[in-house]
Formats: structure tokens, C-alpha cells, sequence
């Protein structure tokens, strides 16, 4: 078998790192000997027990899972720390054999695999999962124009360059890249893998037709690129007209800082619930809503790359999902499919008018059967494993694509 090195900021011992890392990975290991290298909270490290379990499971799926400690403070020398931290151990498996490709995870371990590829030549993969650059821009970490935003600009047009597949999560990001970088892209293959689902574990419910009356949101909200502000007019727009209706945030985010983001006011306090579930029991959660709501930053550039890590697991649950314009491929999605509603404004005539249509849209009979559809046409996970097994066979057989 040939050896791939995987390289994640994202933890496998989180929920996204289940459904983002191993999902696919599992796939992947029955053709190619995986070995990943994850940054991961000192917090969940502390549970021994769990972390064994997972190196016990990655083992029976021919995976070598090597978690590096991620540290927070201080930021830049934790940062820089984690940075050669993972670069050291990934040496250390090419110098073994162990590398005939690299597969990095967003921007700090394509960087970590760039620097890795001017030294040996090993091949990689910028898997890109949006636009960092922009997203920090975004939530306020960087500004545009500065120093520190013209060093990553030029780190990323060193990853579009240099990598051997670009992989972006989104089809209008693939678009904006190209037209930005059209020498460095010039003979290069952008691959559109969005987040993909394992679809045998979210299921529509048997008891999907009938009403529980909880409006969910699932994932971080106070992040910096999530729209809590269209969030909080939404849910009180529907509080004042459905005064049946609770809502439920499904998070790790702090409770206290979801709450004020949310209901400063605490006018809906005994029907916000905010909790968090491994990710196991997150089709439960999910299943136990009536529909899904994202609103992100939309507009912005950064949100081009966005592919809403939910949107597979909620759609593949038959919920519809209500989100806003400027997010990636999702209002073509939405709207191309009929499985949600995209709220045009954060005014209250726009608000109301969008629950109105959420009140008409969730009177159809077929609306659960078609956001299952939806679901196994775009964000399959065996469709996104075998869209990566193409992209290894190409690097590592010479084939084409």
C-alpha cells in the first residue's frame, strides 16, 4: 500500500473531526496505509480512556493516529510551537518511509506540507476548507492590508502554486480562485468535494412528521464568522408569532456567551435550551428538531469557500435548513432542491416574510423525502471518498482524473 500523512488543526476527538477526518478516512485506509497527525485539546487528551478507544479503532481500520498536544497561549508562540511541532513529526515519518503523499487540512498544515515539499519533494494535497485569509479578516483577527494579512496571502499563493490538487469545499470559491490566481491556477485541477455525510447514521426520523416544535442550530455561533445578530431577529420574529415554538443550540461554545449573543434580554429564556452532545448522539439531536438554522457572515469574500459542516447531517435527517444569501453553494442548493428557505434581510418585513414561507414550506407533505434526496445527491460520503481516492490515485499512479 502507499503511505498517505494526513494533517489536521481539527481534533479527532471532536465532533467535527469525526465527521470531517475519519468518515473519510476510514474509507480511504482500505487502498492506501493512513498515517494521521491531528492537533488536539489538552482537555480532551485528559480522557484517556476515549483516546485509547480511538486509537484502538483507528488501528482496526489500518490508521496510525499520532495526536500532537494543541496548545492556545501565548497565541503567536503556541501557535509557532504547534507549527513545528507538527512539521518535526511529519519528518520524522518521511525519514521512516512513511510518506509518499501528503494530505493537509486547511492552511497551517498545507504550510507545515509546503515547507516539507521544497525539502523532499513529497507531493501534496491543499485541501482547503475556505478562505482563511478572509475569514480572519472577517472575525476581526486580521486586518485587510496589514503585514500579517500580506504574509498569508502570499503563503496561500505559494499553497496554489506548489500543491499537486487543490481541493475547495465549494464550486464559487473554485470560480473566485481562478480568477484571482489565473497563473498559478493555470494548469491546475480544482476538485469540489463539499462536506460530506455518512448517511447511515443520520436518517430521517420515524417520527419525522410530526411536530416537535424545537427550531435547532447546530455548531459554534460565537466563533466570529457566524451571524448571530440575523440568528436573534430570526428566533424572535418566530417567538412572537409561534409562542409555541422552543429553540435549541446544539454547541460547544460557552453557554453564558451563547445566551447573551442570542437573548441579551432573556426574553425567550425558558425556551432557549443550549447543551452539547458527542458526536454519536448528534443524529438524535438533530432528529429531535423540526428544521435547522445557519446564518453566517454572507457577503463577504470568505464566504465563498463555506460549506456549512451540518448542512449534509441536517438535510440527510429531512430537515430543511434556513440560512441566508453569500454562504458558499447553499442558496443554490436551497433554492435549486426547494429544502429550505433563504432569508433575504435582517429587517423585520424580511424576517416575517421568511417565516411565513418556513410556515408554508413545512405544510408539504414531501418536504422530508426531498431534503433526504438532496442530501444523497451532493453530500454522500461515499461519493466524497471515492472523489479523494481518485485524487491519491492520480498523485501517486500518474492516473488522470
Amino acid at each position: 500500500m502507499k503511505n498517505v500523512i494526513y494533517l489536521t488543526r481539527t481534533g479527532l476527538l471532536e465532533p467535527l473531526g469525526q465527521s470531517q477526518v475519519l468518515n473519510y478516512l476510514f474509507g480511504l485506509s482500505k487502498k492506501f496505509s493512513i498515517t494521521i497527525i491531528s492537533n488536539e485539546r489538552l482537555d480532551d487528551l485528559k480522557d484517556i480512556d476515549r483516546v485509547l478507544r480511538l486509537k484502538e479503532k483507528c488501528a482496526n481500520h489500518n490508521i496510525i493516529w499520532r495526536p500532537q498536544k494543541y496548545r492556545k497561549r501565548p497565541r503567536f508562540f503556541a501557535q509557532l510551537f504547534n507549527i513545528l511541532a507538527m512539521t518535526y513529526v511529519v519528518l520524522k515519518e518521511i525519514l521512516s518511509g512513511r510518506a509518499d503523499v501528503i494530505h493537509a487540512r486547511s492552511y497551517i498544515p498545507a504550510t507545515v506540507a509546503w515547507v516539507l515539499n521544497f525539502f523532499t519533494s513529497i507531493p501534496f494535497i491543499f485541501d482547503m476548507r475556505g478562505l482563511w485569509p478572509e475569514e480572519l479578516i472577517v472575525s476581526g483577527r486580521v486586518i485587510r492590508g496589514s503585514l500579517v494579512h500580506k504574509v498569508l496571502k502570499k503563503i496561500e499563493t505559494l499553497l496554489l502554486r506548489d500543491a499537486s490538487v487543490i481541493v475547495s469545499l465549494t464550486n464559487v470559491a473554485s470560480s473566485y480562485l481562478k480568477e484571482k490566481y489565473p497563473n498559478e491556477l493555470a494548469n491546475k485541477k480544482i476538485v469540489v468535494i463539499p462536506t460530506c455525510t455518512n448517511l447511515d447514521h443520520f436518517n430521517v426520523s420515524l417520527n419525522s412528521k410530526n411536530s416537535s416544535n424545537i427550531y435547532g442550530c447546530i455548531g459554534s455561533i460565537t466563533s466570529g464568522w457566524f451571524n448571530t445578530e440575523y440568528l436573534s431577529i430570526f428566533i424572535s420574529t418566530l417567538s412572537l408569532r409561534s409562542p409555541n415554538i422552543n429553540f435549541e443550540i446544539v454547541t460547544r461554545d460557552n453557554e453564558r456567551d451563547v445566551r447573551k449573543a442570542i437573548d441579551p434580554n432573556n426574553s425567550i429564556l425558558e425556551k432557549l435550551n443550549v447543551k452539547y452532545c458527542q458526536f454519536e448522539d448528534m443524529p438524535n439531536a438533530i432528529q429531535s428538531h423540526d428544521i435547522s438554522m445557519m446564518f453566517y457572515v454572507g457577503g463577504e469574500i470568505s464566504e465563498l469557500g463555506r460549506s456549512p459542516t451540518r448542512m449534509g447531517e441536517v438535510l440527510g435527517c429531512g430537515l430543511p435548513v434556513i440560512s441566508n444569501r453569500g454562504v458558499g453553494d447553499v442558496e443554490k442548493i436551497i433554492l435549486e432542491n426547494n429544502v429550505g428557505i433563504i432569508v433575504e434581510g435582517k429587517s423585520k418585513s424580511q424576517m416575517k416574510e421568511a417565516v411565513e414561507s418556513l410556515e408554508k414550506l413545512l405544510t408539504d407533505p414531501d418536504l422530508s423525502n426531498r431534503c433526504r434526496r438532496t442530501a444523497e445527491s451532493i453530500f454522500s460520503l461515499k461519493s466524497g471518498t471515492e472523489a479523494y481516492n481518485k485524487i491519491y490515485f492520480s498523485i501517486l499512479n500518474m492516473e488522470d482524473f
